[in-house]
């Protein structure tokens, strides 16, 4: 099982990547543990600067905007 993290403060990008990676993973059929990060400290420790940052096995792979379904299913 994967384990994906959305770090962002809460704004509504956030809310939006978190939905498309859970409807992805959903329709694929693939369980996750989704968890969303809005702690500051945590998110710069990944060294993410813009969000929304996500996390995949504790490797960031996207930044700074919403990630569009085709890149969300390669993580996936």
């Amino acid at each position: 099982m994967k384990v994906i993290k959305v770090l962002g403060s809460g704004c509504a990008n956030c809310d939006t990547t978190m939905k498309r990676i859970q409807q992805a993973a959903d329709e694929k059929g693939v369980q996750v543990t989704l968890q969303k990060v809005e702690d500051i400290a945590e998110i710069m420790a990944h060294g993410v600067m813009s969000t929304p940052g996500v996390v995949v096995d504790d490797q960031v792979v996207h930044s700074g905007s919403v990630p569009d379904r085709a890149t969300i299913e390669t993580w996936l």
